[in-house]
């Protein structure tokens, strides 16, 4: 019984998955203490105000706290913003700088346009003997 579980949870996709969820857990605190510590003071010195926390409005004895709703939607869009300027950005430039194009395997038949192997001296469709 325990030989089965210690197998499970050894193998590589389970120990992938906890590792990915703990730095994800680590990389969001960062993230967020980013746009609370740095990109919301910066956004309240321009505009003045960063806390929309006390806009309410009352409707027969309900009160209606969307400075919350504001101030959640901001911190998404912020976070949102950070994420991709400051990781997918610059992630998705790094690999594009390491990835290297396969070599060409196929190529076109100038007559029909079918597709042949790239060493190929005639064309297996129209027969035509290519350069």
């Amino acid at each position: 019984m325990f030989k089965g579980f210690r197998e499970f949870v050894l193998r590589g996709n389970v120990v992938d998955l906890a590792v990915g969820v703990v730095m994800g857990a680590a990389f969001g605190a960062v993230v967020t203490a980013f746009v609370k510590d740095l990109l919301t003071p910066l956004i309240a010195a321009i505009v003045g105000k960063p806390d929309f926390g006390g806009f309410a409005f009352e409707v027969n004895g309900s009160k209606f706290l969307y400075g919350d709703f504001l101030n959640a939607i901001i911190s998404f869009l912020l976070i949102a913003i950070a994420v991709y300027y400051f990781v997918v950005l610059p992630v998705n430039t790094l690999m594009k700088r390491f990835h290297k194009e396969p070599p060409a395997v196929t190529k076109s038949c100038p007559e029909c346009k079918s597709t042949i192997a790239i060493d190929a001296h005639r064309c297996a469709f129209c027969t035509s003997v290519l350069a």
